[in-house]
């Protein structure tokens, strides 16, 4: 285990918000002694973070052939949370200045950071989030780890896997073995399109979709299976860098109908035309950062979101379906 800690505001990182807001679904908050932590896995590694008023304190246990040192595994840390890329309270003055909405909504929810994930668990588990709720996607995400994953340690008596390789889900057995353990339709999604990304040059691919422009990228996305629009944008927005994706679900789409585009009201479903509509409302008023404030107001809106965090706790899933 390695040991660290380095200076972090509040202003800058509120891991409540995001950490349990949607975007990864590895991270899990326990009590010790009295002392709030959060517990995750990724980068093949078990994290374990506390955080007070200034201060990150972390716990890093890597497999027995891994040994990086702390300087690198903060630099790891830093990287996921984005903290040397955007400093949120410039920001957050800026975005306050154009928007009263997101002015009342940042008094709460400071620090909300857009995760820096790896692609091929984001893009999975966004497979496994269709048309479910935030526990049943976690059970999905820790059966794949658990399948198809490394284990890296055992820790208070729980076993901890990394993420699958794309060619460990791509193999024909895996769609039969998912469907039996609760995956449902998403099984198949799942095995087609790590066939499909292996066979347009797998992680060599994904990288690529870092360097096309927004639009390029989402629609390189939405060719393979079990990927629509809001999955694509989830996507770009989460692993590959580009901070202008505007995911448009049904929560989204009330929040413009009511705060930003009154017109929408009148309309029953979200056409192609409105999707695109709302996205471009967002992104003129916030520029290309617009798929950050978008995350902020999302978690402004869920109900006070402590209580959407006991409802998953709880696991009551009709509170809340996942985008």
């Amino acid at each position: 285990m390695k040991c660290f800690e380095f200076h972090c505001k509040l202003k800058e990182l509120q891991l409540l918000g995001t950490l349990n807001g949607g975007q990864s679904f590895r991270w899990k908050k326990n009590i010790k002694d009295g002392i709030e932590q959060w517990v995750g896995v990724f980068k093949e590694r078990v994290w374990v973070l506390e955080q007070s008023f200034d201060t990150l304190k972390c716990q890093v246990y890597q497999t027995p052939h891994d040994n990086m040192e702390n300087n690198e595994l903060e630099l790891i840390l830093r990287n996921y949370f984005q903290l040397d890329l955007i400093n949120l309270e410039e920001h957050y003055e800026e975005w306050s200045a154009k928007d009263p909405y997101f002015k009342e909504a940042a008094k709460q929810f400071y620090g909300i950071r857009i995760l820096q994930q790896e692609p091929v668990e984001n893009i999975f588990s966004f497979i496994c989030s269709q048309n479910n709720h935030i526990s049943r996607i976690t059970s999905m995400v820790e059966k794949l780890a658990s399948f198809y994953g490394s284990k890296i340690c055992d820790l208070n008596r729980v076993e901890y896997y990394s993420f699958p390789k794309l060619d460990d889900l791509a193999h024909p057995a895996v769609e039969e073995k998912l469907r039996t353990n609760g995956f449902g339709y998403r099984a198949k999604y799942i095995t087609k399109a790590a066939q499909e990304i292996v066979s347009k040059g797998g992680t060599d691919w994904l990288e690529k979709l870092k360097l096309m422009d927004y639009v390029d990228a989402k629609k390189n996305l939405i060719t393979l299976t079990g990927i629509g629009p809001k999955v694509a944008d989830c996507i770009c927005l989460m692993s590959l860098g580009h901070l202008q994706a505007i995911p448009v679900d049904t929560h989204m789409y009330q929040i413009a109908a009511r705060l930003y585009i009154p017109t929408l009201s009148k309309k029953k479903t979200i056409t192609e035309s409105i999707y695109k509509e709302i996205g471009d409302h967002f992104r003129n008023l916030y520029g290309p950062l617009a798929g950050w404030t978008h995350t902020i107001l999302f978690c402004a809106d869920l109900k006070k979101f402590k209580e959407v965090i006991n409802d998953d706790r709880e696991d009551k899933p009709n509170k809340r379906k996942k985008k």
